[in-house]
């Protein structure tokens, strides 16, 4: 008999619920911001220089949170440039919230920003037909790679576009974290249609280092908390385990011996941590810089 459980993207406002409920339980903003102050400007520091005009290419740039952190970074390094920032993505919701979002920042003066409604993959395609190969100073690509299928081609395809000083920014999940072992475990239970490939910053050297390239890697601790999730009909504990299992109404929908090994698993310390009586899954971060 066919499983009943389906991809979470197959109900895109239950994802987007799932993930605002992520944001809010775990510390992903908050480490990425970490970065963004202490590491990034030794990270742009050479860009831009002798330049009257920054190119910044966003791939994935979702509801531009990140974005806009990153960009006010390179204004701050490169006072009075004009910046100009592509976005790649490919839900029209989140291109409207980042659209609001720039509407209502104040500190944007010299950045022009256009959007294009496509994946990485459809970006690619639409150059390659059109003959274009436009360059960049930096690209990044924030929790975007599980969504393409050929991840060695997509970096090497991106790490072209590269500008001699330029860098090419990726943040994904850590592969020292829960993310990591839950995956590798029960990946290949859950129903993948949308969601092409699980990847993390354990599998990325290896692609980098088979096509030479040079690149710097960071660990950033970050956790989330999803002690809901073992409180039997909890709405907010469904949602999360939605998103941990990319599976629709996953406690409703599993079979009972998939949810009773996963919950187990999610107590474990190879997925999280035990705080005064809460449960706190690793949802640790990798970075990698790489170089032109």
């Amino acid at each position: 008999m066919a499983s009943p459980m389906r991809s979470l993207l197959a109900d895109p406002d239950r994802y987007v619920q799932s993930f605002r409920l992520f944001l809010e339980r775990s510390t992903e903003h908050q480490s990425m911001q970490e970065f963004v102050e202490q590491h990034l400007p030794g990270v742009v520091a050479s860009i831009g220089n002798g330049k009257s005009t920054i190119n910044v290419l966003s791939i994935g740039g979702g509801a531009g949170e990140m974005d806009l952190q990153i960009l006010s970074k390179i204004r701050a390094r490169y006072p009075g440039v004009a910046i100009n920032n592509e976005v790649v993505e490919p839900s029209a919701e989140q291109i409207s919230k980042y659209k609001e979002r720039v509407a209502q920042a104040s500190n944007l003066e010299n950045i022009k920003f256009t959007w294009h409604k496509e994946t990485a993959y459809e970006y690619e395609s639409r150059m390659n037909a059109e003959k274009k190969t436009k360059k960049w100073d930096f690209i990044h690509m924030i929790q975007m790679l599980y969504y393409v299928k050929d991840i060695p081609a997509t970096l090497r395809y991106f790490h072209s576009l590269l500008e001699p000083q330029a860098k090419l920014l990726i943040i994904l999940v850590s592969g020292k974290s829960g993310w990591e072992t839950l995956w590798k475990k029960y990946g290949s239970s859950f129903p993948l249609e949308d969601l092409c490939t699980y990847v993390s910053s354990a599998d990325l050297p290896r692609m980098l280092d088979s096509a030479g390239l040079k690149y710097q890697l960071y660990e950033l601790p970050s956790h989330m908390d999803i002690t809901s999730c073992f409180i039997e009909g909890d709405k907010d504990g469904e949602l999360l385990l939605d998103f941990l299992t990319e599976t629709l109404d996953f406690a409703k929908t599993a079979p009972p011996e998939l949810k009773r090994q996963l919950m187990e698993e999610l107590r474990k310390p190879g997925c999280s941590e035990i705080r005064d009586g809460k449960v706190f899954f690793n949802n640790n971060l990798g970075v990698i810089v790489i170089e032109p």
